[in-house]
């Protein structure tokens, strides 16, 4: 039986197909599980712009996280 590898480990095959550093795979890794967790563990290919957004302000609101730590993510899309 052959398996479509889980999304996490397809995330970090890519990175390292890139050449990414381990701290960068660290990262992105991290803030895609919050993603996943922030939506009740659904699949990010379920999810489209609403949810991203509602992500995005809930870091604002409740997080303080700042827009300029938010923009980096628009830079190193898959």
């Amino acid at each position: 039986m052959n398996r479509k590898p889980r999304l996490m480990q397809q995330v970090r095959d890519v990175m390292r197909s890139r050449h990414y550093s381990i701290h960068t795979e660290r990262a992105y890794s991290d803030w895609i599980k919050r993603y996943i967790f922030f939506h009740g563990k659904r699949h990010p290919k379920d999810m489209a712009a609403p949810e991203v957004e509602a992500f995005l302000s809930h870091l604002v609101i409740e997080r303080n996280v700042s827009a300029s730590e938010q923009s980096g993510s628009d830079h190193n899309t898959f």
